[in-house]
């Protein structure tokens, strides 16, 4: 098979490997797309290593039909069209997945696009939905509104009856945030989102990516009994903060990573993905937005397009 090789100092290239079998509970997936992810990014600079056992190989979420099973698999069959949230190893032509972190492709999304789906919806449904404990009526503040993960929240969050605000870089991105359902998109760059969101009533949860500035900022803008859920640090794993804001109002802060969890958390959490947000991607009120996609020998090229931030949404190889 094909895969993408990486290594420090150098473009990310094609080289040719033998075809990996799957063990007893796991599934080999011809992979159809293959979605590109910051922590893929992350990796490749060697600050975020696969965790014990997982394939070097970037690539953490493929869509694909099924070219063969474990001997203890009883789920899937041969030739099931699927997705899966993977450990590492999809930016490859055939990639292995434990199969309670696969799921079917949903009706009504091509296959290649499918591949932006587990990634951002099982870190959304992690993080908004359980750790952030959303309920229908509240408000959600979704920074990096644009991003792949953005784009997600903003329609989950929606389909579930929340309130949306947003945030993005530029006046296109935010038009996007608002035609997926945000009730108020803001530009950070001209537009403070702590006096809008906290003139509006306030956050009962913060979905934050950005770190660093904006933890006080949130803080800020939190109701009583408010939730905060870090899943990254774009602008620094630092914050000084007032705790006394923190405690009159009994705020939590929190965060995860979804990759080093185990393979029946995943399952856990995949069950709940199947159980609530596949019916909205089959009624239509979720789908992954796709910025770009790029053939698996052009992975250089998508990364290049994910780390200049001018994307909208997931970045897709295309491995078949």
């Amino acid at each position: 098979m094909r895969k993408i090789v990486h290594g420090s100092d150098q473009p990310l290239h094609i080289a040719v490997v033998a075809r990996p079998e799957p063990g007893p509970h796991e599934v080999l997936i011809r992979v159809a797309g293959a979605g590109v992810n910051r922590p893929d990014l992350v990796q490749r600079a060697g600050l975020y290593p696969p965790p014990p056992g997982a394939p070097e190989t970037l690539g953490l979420e493929v869509s694909g039909t099924i070219e063969a099973v474990g001997a203890n698999v009883g789920r899937w069959r041969e030739g099931d069209h699927v997705v899966a949230l993977l450990p590492g190893g999809g930016y490859a032509t055939y990639a292995i997945a434990h199969e309670g972190s696969v799921l079917p492709a949903p009706k009504g999304i091509s296959l290649i696009d499918a591949a932006g789906l587990p990634e951002t919806v099982f870190t959304v449904w992690a993080n908004v939905f359980e750790s952030g404990a959303l309920k229908p009526g509240e408000t959600l503040l979704v920074h990096g509104g644009a991003s792949g993960i953005g784009t997600t929240a903003i329609q989950m969050a929606k389909a579930f009856g929340a309130r949306v605000f947003a945030t993005a870089g530029d006046a296109e991105k935010v038009a996007l945030c608002e035609k997926l359902g945000a009730d108020r998109g803001i530009n950070y760059r001209t537009e403070d989102f702590e006096e809008i969101v906290r003139e509006a009533g306030g956050a009962d949860v913060v979905l934050d990516m950005v770190g660093g500035p904006y933890v006080q900022k949130n803080i800020n803008i939190m109701k009583d009994n408010g939730r905060i859920v870090m899943i990254a640090f774009l602008k620094g794993p630092t914050a000084e903060v007032n705790l006394m804001r923190l405690m009159l109002k009994r705020i939590t802060i929190t965060g995860s990573t979804l990759r080093a969890r185990s393979n029946e958390e995943k399952a856990r959490i995949a069950a709940n993905v199947h159980n609530c947000v596949w019916p909205w991607i089959e009624a239509g009120k979720v789908k992954p937005i796709i910025d770009s996609t790029f053939p698996l020998d052009q992975a250089e090229q998508a990364h290049e397009r994910l780390q200049s931030g001018a994307h909208a949404g997931k970045v897709i190889l295309v491995a078949e």
